[in-house]
């Protein structure tokens, strides 16, 4: 639990602060993705992970079908049935996906302090990492280190690109958004960047 390959580390700090700045509703998914990843296709290999980044997951080796449609039905559908209320509900809504990244991959070191990842739909992506990059204090990702890839991701395709609504999906590095001074004055900058669309 104290590594990404249980929980996107930082995100759910500077989810709550973009949501109090925008007063806007938060959905938390409030599982490990070692339990399931919500944000993965129901028939994804990594969607309930045996081995994550080479460490093994012993409570979901050779699990059967009875108890993965036991894990989606406790965690994954209730988790995007909660995104489907508040945007049914709501005009003029705006989809971001947060996540958080490691701060190296198989010992590469990764530059990029916040990322952008989009698919076919640019326009809130373009205008938001422009606004991103124009201080020129940050090293700021487009489509690195990760597309959206409506293949593999889920929240992203199926909430906003199936409906069109104007989405993003960020990725903060972890080392940018350890603790809480840090995810509220990076919550704060992306805040900002997002306000000029």
């Amino acid at each position: 639990m104290e590594r990404h390959i249980a929980w996107d580390i930082g995100a759910a700090g500077v989810t709550k602060v973009l949501s109090q700045h925008f007063d806007a509703p938060a959905i938390l998914c409030g599982v490990s993705r070692l339990v399931i990843d919500c944000n993965r296709q129901l028939d994804a290999p990594d969607l309930i992970p045996e081995v994550s980044d080479g460490t093994f997951i012993h409570g979901n080796l050779g699990m059967d079908a009875a108890a993965r449609a036991e894990r989606i039905e406790r965690w994954f559908r209730p988790y995007h049935d909660a995104v489907e209320a508040v945007i049914a509900g709501r005009v003029g809504t705006v989809l971001v996906s947060i996540h958080s990244m490691t701060p190296s991959l198989r010992g590469v070191a990764r530059p990029w302090q916040i990322a952008l990842s989009s698919y076919l739909d640019r326009s809130l992506a373009d205008p938001v990492l422009a606004a991103l990059r124009a201080p020129g204090d940050v090293v700021v990702g487009d489509n690195q280190p990760y597309d959206l890839d409506p293949a593999v991701d889920f929240s992203v395709p199926y909430h906003a690109l199936r409906r069109g609504l104007p989405h993003v999906q960020v990725e903060f590095r972890q080392d940018e958004v350890a603790d809480e001074d840090s995810q509220r004055l990076w919550a704060l900058r992306f805040a900002r960047a997002l306000s000029v669309v």
